[in-house]
């Protein structure tokens, strides 16, 4: 079944502290594998990424899965083994629940006495022995097997039990159409392919996934979940079960299977391990086979209050008081996915009163709103953003929120609703605050329009708060202290903290998100300058002058308050340090 390149066994526990893929990595350079400029590069990317460091390593071809492996085992003092095509016995594949097992992508090889020898791709992976370790009651024996060669038996031992299993799944189609019956008939013989996919929406569900990105490649098919905003590779079935994948995903959101040729979207709700989710449902051709994208929205998650936000405490109650205004527009600008939509709900549900009537218009809607009228874009009927607005108006509301002002039909139409008594909130796609106006002009709006209706402007990003079970206290690199240096109005202190990674992390050293913010309240000044057609640059000028705070320098800020890094800070306003 294997055999031991390593005679030494690491029996029970494995305890692996989070210094062991340094050790990995100084294995390999005193061996000569890789170079020191190889490994500062392969650093600079895990702080970036949150990917491990010997994964980056493979990727950028400095040394082979191989020589990796080699340089684990090494420092861990377990056996290396190599795996056969041929299944281990069906008494030690019993032990392991087959979820459990192509999750984490580990294989049960033997059973002595109350020790289980269980190969695995990733021995640092302490959570995933714990796992079975709690499982099975056992003491568990790792040994250090090829990733692709554990994925393959693992999913050719476990057929049969996930077939079982399937039968008390706790993922439910909330709605699924009866012409597609006979499909389902058909895919239900894939019954590995059902629980598949299942397995691969679950897992995103617990691993707080926002995404799910499904790609294939000429030899392979990759599944990667985007996490506070990152992307993380996770164990993907075979390539050859990329077209089974993607038709189960087609059938479950009443797409065409047929259809492989050209771009397909749709919607699937589910019902989750007890969360009500709303799956966005994205299907293009790509050179080696169809890419699919599922957004996951989580109906029944809590939403923020603007205390949850992130904002610097001087700059809530300025907040506070610009959406307190009984009419204007406001708009929340940043790239995709920093928050807008979110900043917008959270500002909506502060409003919100029996006295007020509020209606918003969302491609898509994202969360339901307690007391709110929520409209869902459909262009295909005819349902736009600009035509859904102007019969909003006629519904005589007191609060509007826009989705997104995608052109100007959509903003002449909103501006009017501002200036004749209406509250409006949307967002616009902007890198910062000044920058917004310079949008609307482009589109074409008239500057005395933009000028008399907006009462403020929001920009954001959103950083990742540093992990608090594996929080220390560590020396950034001098360039970056250099940088928060010369644009911080505070001494930078050289010792700042940051997250080691651990389990509870997935040893990306962070967990969960918060806003860093800026704030632009348009006053006389501004408005004369917009009426000017201003540049960006000249409005910016003055609104720092009147005390607009920077997104970057609040960034700054949440670095001093240990909330996130400075690494991270760079990451999500690179934008702002090219401009």
């Amino acid at each position: 079944m294997q055999k031991d390149n390593d005679p030494s066994a690491c029996e029970g526990n494995l305890n692996v502290a989070t210094d062991k893929r340094d050790e990995i990595c100084d294995i390999l350079l005193e061996s000569g594998v890789i170079t020191e400029e190889q490994l500062v590069r392969a650093r600079h990317d895990h702080q970036r990424s949150g990917t491990p460091i010997h994964d980056l390593l493979v990727r950028l071809g400095y040394c082979g899965e191989a020589q990796v492996q080699i340089a684990i085992a090494k420092s861990l003092g377990i056996p290396y083994v190599e795996l056969t095509d041929q299944a281990p016995a069906e008494d030690v594949i019993s032990r392991v629940p087959a979820e459990l097992a192509y999750r984490h992508q580990l294989l049960p090889l033997e059973l002595h006495d109350s020790t289980l020898t269980v190969a695995v791709a990733d021995p640092l992976d302490v959570a995933a022995l714990d796992d079975v370790r709690l499982v099975t009651g056992m003491d568990v024996r790792p040994v250090l097997a090829d990733a692709e060669a554990i994925r393959r038996i693992v999913e050719e031992a476990y057929v049969e039990q996930m077939m079982e299993e399937g039968q008390g799944e706790d993922v439910e189609v909330l709605a699924e159409g009866e012409e597609d019956v006979a499909d389902l008939q058909r895919m239900a013989r894939e019954s590995l392919v059902i629980r598949l996919v299942n397995l691969i929406l679950r897992q995103a569900v617990q691993d707080r996934a926002s995404d799910v990105h499904i790609e294939p490649f000429e030899d392979a098919m990759r599944v990667r979940y985007r996490i506070d905003g990152v992307l993380h590779e996770v164990p993907a079935p075979a390539k050859r079960l990329l077209p089974a994948v993607v038709s189960r995903v087609k059938i479950l959101a009443e797409l065409d299977i047929a259809e492989r040729r050209m771009p397909q979207d749709g919607r699937i709700k589910m019902l989750i391990s007890g969360h009500e989710i709303d799956i966005r449902v994205s299907i293009v051709p790509t050179l080696h086979g169809e890419a699919v994208v599922l957004r996951l929205l989580d109906q029944s998650a809590v939403h923020l209050s603007l205390t949850d936000l992130g904002f610097a405490e001087d700059e809530l109650p300025r907040w506070e008081s610009v959406i307190g205004q009984p009419y204007g527009m406001i708009l929340a600008c940043g790239p995709t996915g920093s928050g807008k939509t979110t900043t917008l709900y959270a500002a909506l549900s502060y409003l919100y009163t029996g006295e007020k009537k509020i209606i918003t218009i969302e491609d898509p809607v994202e969360y339901q709103l307690d007391g709110v009228n929520q409209i869902h874009v459909r262009e295909h009927i005819g349902l736009t953003f600009a035509r859904g607005l102007r019969h909003m108006v006629r519904q005589d509301p007191d609060i509007m929120m826009v989705g997104e002002v995608r052109d100007q039909e959509t903003a002449n139409i909103a501006i009017h609703a501002a200036l004749t008594g209406h509250l409006i909130l949307s967002t616009l796609h902007t890198n910062d605050a000044p920058g917004a106006v310079s949008r609307l002009l482009d589109m074409g709006v008239e500057p005395f329009l933009a000028a008399s209706s907006m009462i403020a402007i929001l920009a954001q990003r959103l950083v990742r708060c540093i992990c608090s079970e594996c929080k220390e206290e560590y020396q950034p690199r001098a360039e970056l202290l250099a940088v928060m240096q010369r644009e911080s109005e505070q001494p930078v202190p050289e010792v700042q903290v940051h997250g080691a990674g651990c389990s509870a992390c997935r040893y990306t050293g962070y967990v969960g998100r918060t806003g860093i913010f800026e704030l632009l309240i348009v006053n006389e000044q501004i408005r004369s300058l917009i009426m000017e057609r201003a540049s960006a640059g000249e409005i910016r000028t003055v609104a720092m002058e009147g005390g607009m705070t920077p997104v970057r320098q609040h960034g700054w800020a949440t670095v001093r308050d240990g909330i996130t890094t400075i690494e991270e800070v760079v990451r999500a306003t690179a934008q702002e340090e090219l401009g």
